[in-house]
Formats: C-alpha cells, structure tokens, sequence
C-alpha cells in the first residue's frame, strides 16, 4: 500500500512515546509533588475529538489506579453559556494538538479566574494552551501535516499512562512503560488484511470496546469516518445492550477491542450474540467461535489498547486507500480545527 503521511506519521509513534520516556519525567515528578502537597478530590478533562478520546483512557486510569474521580467538561460550557462547575482543590486537564481552539482556551482561562490548577498534555509547547497552563506535558509529536491524528493519538494516551504511573507507581510498573516502544513496532507489522477486506465495500458499522478500550473504540469510530467515509459508531459492550443491539444482523460488521481484563468475559458474551445474529464480527485477540481474531502483540491489558489503536491505524490507512479515498486530505476537515 502506499506511504501516505498517515502511514508515515502513525508508523513513527513508538520514536514518540520514547521521547517522552526520556523528556517528560521532570514535569511529572513536579505534578506528582504538587498534588501530594494539594490532593485533588477531582480532575476534570478537557478536550475535543481525538484528544477526548484520550482522556477517556486517562479518566479509566486515574479512577482505576489512582482512585481519583474524573470528569469530562465540555468546553462549551465556559465558552458558550459563560459558566463553570465548583471543584474546589481539584485539577483540569485540557488536552489538545494545537492548543489553539478558543474554546478549550476559554476553559482554562475560566479555571485560572477560580484558582484552579491546570495541567496542559499538548503537541505543541509554545501554543497559548501551554502558555496559559501550571504544568505542561509535551507530546513530543512532532509536525504531524496529516488531518488524521494518529501519532498524537498514541502520544496522548502515553502521556496519561505516565502521569499515572508517577502518580500511582505501585500500580503501573516502570518497565510496562519502558517496553512499549518496540512493541509498537511490532503492533504496526501486524497484518489486520481480513478486516480491510470485510469492510471495503460496507456501508457502515459498530465498534465495541469497554474499560480501557471504550477510548480507542471511539477513536476507531472517528477514523472509520474521516479517512474511509464509513459510518461507525462506538460503543461500550455494557451500553449496546440497551438499545442498540437491535440492529444486529448480517448487514451489520463489527470491530471489537477487547482486552484481556475484568471485562473479557462479558466482551466474549457480547461478541457470541453479535454471531448467533449473523454479524460478521472480528476481535483483537483471543478467537471466538464464528468470530475473526486480529493478531495483537501480547501485552498487559492496561496498554492493550495503544498497541491495538497502532495496528489499527496502519489498516485504517490500507482501507481508505481501498475504497479510492486520500486518507490525509478527508473532505471537509483540516488539521487545526477551532471552535468556539
């Protein structure tokens, strides 16, 4: 297939993550002293597209190893209907590429009027997010010129995962860290061909996750639709059985990211009914009968997903490419978007 910049951009992302391994261990220590002197009751996220997405798996970190409630706040909230929520000693997170949309600037600007502490995970250090933030956590990504995000992406989700680490090290070993470089490597070799096949003529489909995977799930979702126009929702295997289910029948494909956790059996029972309504249905990891198993690269669960967002981004680009489509130039979007 061809090296399209996506191709390119997503391939680099373990040089990425190494980079903030060798970087970002000031910063973090000095966060990590800030909120032992201060402890935060609450962290709230900020963020839109990709980057909330990543703070989904920043949210499922901090309440599972660090046992801090999280929150996600709109930016509109301050922007738009000009208020705030009270969180007293608590933290905001804002996450962003540019670190540029009036928006996500207008929330931090909102926070700091009400003395709250504000960390900035942002690509770019010299944006007015970084200048405005108590901590700046680089990304390290480099120019990234595709719209797709991809090693950002992956960037951002490493940097919630050291943050954590740092904040919660009994929980999240230092060479569970120091291991993901190579196997993100690894995970961009693996070959996703039957799922590319599956998907080049569909028309539309679900994509599964739950716990640590509900975040590259909905990352997915957004790919399927701004690099291959096909229409993908997200869901968590608990919520698309209150509804959406449903529409399970052969018409309907489904991508689930499954990890090999607390919620693998009930991801397995969900994957079960999807093929007993004749889906056709492929799975990261473990087979099940009627299903399609992708090749993913035996990891802890914790960091499951950024490897099996890695692997997925390289066959996101084969198939937009399939289906006649510029996978770095999607109609409609650009890279910076800025809203308000």
């Amino acid at each position: 297939m061809s090296r399209t910049l996506m191709w390119l951009e997503a391939a680099s992302a373990s040089k990425v993550v190494a980079e903030q391994l060798a970087q970002n261990g000031g910063v973090l220590a000095a966060i990590a002293a800030a909120l032992a002197e201060t402890p935060a009751p609450v962290v709230v996220t900020c963020a839109r597209g990709s980057s909330d997405h990543a703070a989904g798996y920043l949210k499922f970190l901090l309440e599972t190893r660090a046992g801090t409630l999280v929150a996600s706040l709109p930016p509109s909230v301050a922007s738009i209907y000009e208020t705030l929520p009270r969180i007293g000693d608590g933290v905001c997170v804002a996450i962003s590429q540019s670190g540029r949309s009036t928006d996500l600037l207008s929330t931090v600007e909102a926070m700091q009027r009400d003395k709250v502490r504000v960390i900035a995970m942002v690509n770019d250090a010299d944006s007015p997010l970084a200048a405005m933030a108590d901590f700046v956590v680089p990304l390290h990504a480099g120019v990234e010129r595709s719209v797709a995000a991809t090693k950002s992406y992956i960037a951002t989700l490493f940097a919630g995962l050291h943050l954590t680490s740092v904040l919660a090290p009994a929980t999240l070993p230092s060479s569970l860290l120091a291991a993901l470089p190579q196997q993100l490597d690894q995970a961009w070799a693996l070959d996703w061909t039957p799922l590319i096949d599956a998907l080049a003529d569909a028309r539309g489909l679900y994509v599964i996750g739950r716990g640590a995977g509900l975040a590259v799930a909905a990352e997915a979702a957004l790919k399927f639709k701004e690099t291959c126009a096909l229409h993908a929702e997200a869901f968590s295997a608990a919520e698309v059985r209150h509804g959406p289910m449903a529409l399970f029948d052969a018409d309907l494909p489904l991508l689930v990211f499954r990890q090999d956790d607390a919620a693998a059996d009930s991801i397995d029972a969900l994957v079960d009914i999807a093929v007993g309504q004749g889906c056709r249905v492929f799975v990261t990891g473990r087979a099940r009968a009627g299903a399609t198993a992708l090749p993913v690269i035996d990891a802890p669960a914790i960091v499951q997903p950024l490897l099996q967002i890695q692997s997925f981004y390289r066959a996101a680009n084969d198939l937009a490419l399939r289906r006649g489509l510029d996978p770095d130039n999607p109609p409609l979007l650009r890279k910076v978007t800025v809203t308000v």
